[in-house]
């Protein structure tokens, strides 16, 4: 990082993501693969993310809003696309338009998606979605014989899918993952009964990796892509996202003095500090404060004092001093002792989702690896 550069950087290995999305394919092999590029590519960048991913052998990516699939086709991905939320006054011409799959979830959905085909002269494609059990988007199983047969119905609307989404399938072995897959087995059938020949997909990163009698025609990995493992299982997934920056200054500290607002921390003996140019406004809580470490010169060091909106001290010692410019990497994969995205999480008490995620911030340059030519 140079002198101009911002104050710290997010480096996406593209060559993990096609790893981990090939691995994830070998997997499920009689499925076909959705990789979901949504949130950004939960703060990878959906664009690049989304390139490597087809080029590692996924046949769909799946986004939540439109708008994040129509910012995928317009950079000139053109294979499937597929996005299922958004607010009730959105126009859905354009998706139809650009040959993106629609998640319909309530006969008003239905309704709307219908009139928009009907305005572009156009067939929408729709992925029918039953809620059974996660209570949040979906089709409640008491109105999901009314939607199959309207959807059955309508002009302009081919169904494609018949999909939901399980709410605990990172616990092994969790009661509702047999119940879910049982209501949706009975949704599906209903459709099929309503005259409808839909595919079926309801595996997320944690069932394409443990169940495999849940992969049906399509599977749909999030996290595991970006080599983060929802489960407890020993898959070879590697890790695409390092945050690092660099040491600006290194100045000495003497016994008995103290670092940072609040003076929270004392120095027991003489050493020396190193400051890094991030902070809370770059990604870093502030709850980490005294709690968490970097690797710095090739091993861990602690942050000492608060963490502030810009900057966090590091406490290095006496042997090894750093120099200005040394690279300081805050999380990565974990390879070589290095902090990683989970162990900010399990501190915090969240998941590694929410920390890459609010990785995207205006300061933080996003720098890519792994790309192909």
């Amino acid at each position: 990082m140079t002198a101009s550069s911002p104050h710290a950087e997010t480096v996406v290995d593209l060559g993990a993501v096609r790893h981990n999305v090939s691995l994830l394919a070998a997997r499920a092999p009689g499925a076909a693969v959705m990789c979901v590029v949504k949130g950004d590519a939960y703060g990878h960048g959906a664009v690049p993310v989304g390139r490597a991913a087809v080029e590692a052998g996924a046949t769909w990516l799946g986004t939540c809003s439109l708008q994040e699939a129509l910012d995928l086709r317009a950079a000139g991905l053109s294979g499937r696309l597929f996005s299922w939320l958004d607010v009730p006054e959105l126009d859905f011409v354009p998706g139809i338009e650009a040959d993106i799959d629609l998640g319909v979830s309530s006969l008003g959905e239905l309704t709307r998606v219908a009139a928009a085909a009907e305005r572009t002269g156009k067939h929408a494609r729709v992925h029918l979605k039953i809620d059974t059990g996660l209570a949040r988007n979906g089709c409640p199983p008491s109105a999901w014989p009314e939607l199959v047969e309207a959807a059955a119905k309508a002009r302009g609307v081919e169904v494609v899918a018949v999909w939901s989404h399980l709410a605990c399938a990172d616990e092994l072995g969790h009661a509702s993952i047999d119940a879910q897959a049982k209501l949706f087995d009975e949704a599906y059938d209903a459709a099929r009964a309503a005259g409808l020949d839909p595919i079926r997909h309801l595996a997320n990163s944690a069932a394409t990796l443990t169940r495999p009698d849940l992969h049906f025609d399509l599977v749909r990995p999030g996290i595991a892509m970006y080599g983060l493992n929802p489960v407890p299982t020993d898959d070879d997934l590697r890790p695409a996202m390092t945050f690092r920056s660099s040491v600006v200054l290194t100045k000495p500290l003497a016994a008995g003095e103290s670092v940072s607002y609040g003076h929270t921390w004392t120095a027991q003996e003489d050493t020396t500090l190193a400051l890094v140019p991030a902070g809370y406004a770059d990604g870093v809580p502030r709850t980490l404060s005294g709690r968490m470490d970097v690797w710095l010169g090739g091993r861990r060091r602690p942050v000492v004092g608060r963490i502030c909106m810009d900057q966090l001290v590091v406490n290095v010692g006496n042997e090894d001093v750093p120099r200005v410019g040394d690279e300081v990497v805050l999380f990565g994969s974990g390879r070589s002792g290095e902090p990683t995205a989970r162990e900010w999480a399990d501190k915090l008490g969240t998941i590694d989702y929410e920390i890459v995620t609010s990785m995207y911030r205006p300061r933080v340059r996003r720098r890519y690896v792994g790309e192909r030519a």
